[in-house]
């Protein structure tokens, strides 16, 4: 999509340094997909306490790791 916004040079070049990002079409693309997950992940955050889980955590945990991995890791 194409656009002509104003953007603060400042911000802009602050952003630019802290990311690494060359260019400012760049920099508006990686705020604009920080944003978007920052606000999916506050929504989800939302959910906690909300949702009711039924199952035996033991019983789902039974199975997960590999012989090497129990060795390493410590049986369950």
């Amino acid at each position: 999509m194409r656009t002509n916004i104003v953007l603060d040079r400042k911000l802009v070049e602050e952003a630019k340094v802290l990311t690494g990002i060359k260019t400012t079409r760049g920099v508006v693309d990686e705020a604009l997909r920080s944003l978007v997950q920052l606000r999916q992940q506050a929504a989800v955050r939302q959910l906690r306490g909300k949702l009711h889980w039924e199952g035996d955590l033991d019983a789902s945990r039974t199975g997960r790791f590999t012989q090497s991995e129990s060795e390493v890791y410590g049986s369950h």
